[in-house]
C-alpha cells in the first residue's frame, strides 16, 4: 500500500493509494499514521478494513496539500556520511561504523511544502534520503531479522545549515533542525511493495539542474544493517523514522560550493516512492 496524509498543517487526515491509482480519505478507519498505528499492526488492519469499505470512501483532489506521511514520530535518526561517494566529495574517511545524529520531529512537513531558510543562514543544503519507517518496537535486532522491524519506505530530504552543523561547536543537530528541515512523503510505501531498498534510483535537482543521482546500492551501511546497528544503541519505537544518508551531489561537496537562496526550487525523488518540490523562502 501507498499511505498518505493530506489537508492542512497540524490537521491531516490519513489517505490511501489503491492499486488502481485512485487516491481515497480514509479517515473513517478512525486511525491516524501514529505509534499507535504501527504498534497494532496498522496496516494489515486497513487493507482488511478497505476490503469492504474502500468503495465508499471519498476521493481525495489532486489539489490536496500532502503532509509528513507519519503523524509526528517519537525521532527521527538520521545516518551520516553513508553513501561512498558523498564521503569522497567532502574529504571524508569512510566510517568504520555509522555515524549517528537525530532532527528533531519540529522538523517535519509535508513534501511540497516551503524550505524555510533559518535566521543567519548563509549555508542551507540539500540531502535526498531514503527513510525507513519502523512497524514495530525494536531493541537489540539481530542483523536477519531486522527486516521484520519496518513497516515501510518514504522519501525525505534531510536540509542542513552547514554553518550551524559544523562550525557551531560540532553538535550536528544544530544545523538540522529547523523547521521546514524534514520534509517526509509524500507516501509511506509499505515494505512489500519495495523490492529491494538497497537498489534505488534516487535524485534530486536544483532549479532544474541535475545535482544528485544515485542508487542506494552506493550505501556503506545498508538497511537491515542500520536497524539493527541502531537499535543496540535505543529503542525504536513503531513509526520512527531513519533517514538513511544523502549520496554525492549536496552544495557542501560542490566546487565551487553552492547553498540554498530564496526563491530556489528544489525537487527530487526516489523509484517508487514518489516525488518532492519545494521552494526556498526567507524567514520572516
Amino acid at each position: 500500500m501507498k499511505l498518505f496524509r493530506f489537508g492542512a498543517p497540524a490537521h491531516e487526515h490519513p489517505g490511501v493509494v489503491l492499486p488502481t491509482g485512485q487516491s481515497i480519505d480514509v479517515t473513517h478507519f478512525g486511525e491516524d499514521y501514529d505509534e499507535s498505528f504501527f504498534a497494532t499492526n496498522g496496516p494489515e488492519r486497513l487493507a482488511h478494513w478497505l476490503e469492504s469499505h474502500a468503495q465508499n470512501c471519498p476521493e481525495v483532489s489532486a489539489d490536496q496539500r500532502f503532509g509528513p506521511c507519519v503523524k509526528r514520530p517519537s525521532k527521527i535518526v538520521c545516518v551520516g556520511l553513508n553513501y561512498a561517494k558523498h564521503a569522497a566529495e567532502t574529504n571524508a574517511p569512510i566510517p568504520a561504523e555509522p555515524i549517528l545524529f537525530f532532527k528533531s520531529t519540529t522538523a517535519l512537513c509535508g513534501p511540497n511544502d516551503d524550505v524555510i531558510i533559518p535566521k543567519r543562514s548563509e549555508k542551507t543544503d540539500w540531502e535526498v534520503e531514503l527513510a525507513i519507517i519502523i512497524g514495530k518496537k525494536a531493541s537489540y535486532v539481530e542483523l536477519d531479522d531486522a527486516l521484520d522491524y519496518i513497516a515501510g519506505y518514504a522519501l525525505h530530504n534531510d536540509y542542513s545549515e552547514r554553518a550551524f552543523q559544523l562550525e557551531r561547536g560540532g553538535q550536528w543537530v544544530k544545523g538540522k533542525s529547523a523547521d521546514t528541515f524534514a520534509p517526509l512523503g509524500p507516501y509511506l510505501v509499505t515494505k512489500d511493495e519495495v523490492a529491494d531498498p538497497n537498489a534505488l534510483h534516487l535524485w534530486l535537482s536544483l532549479n532544474g539542474e541535475r545535482l544528485q543521482d544515485s542508487n542506494t546500492d552506493d550505501m556503506i551501511f545498508n538497511v537491515p544493517t542500520l536497524v539493527s546497528y541502531i537499535s543496540q544503541f535505543m529503542t525504536l519505537l513503531p513509526g520512527d523514522v531513519i533517514s538513511t544518508g544523502t549520496p554525492a551531489g549536496v552544495g557542501l561537496g560542490l566546487s565551487p560550493q553552492r547553498y540554498l537562496k530564496p526563491g530556489d526550487v528544489v525537487e527530487l525523488g526516489i523509484e517508487g516512492l514518489g516525488e518532492q518540490r519545494q521552494v526556498a523562502k526567507s524567514f520572516v
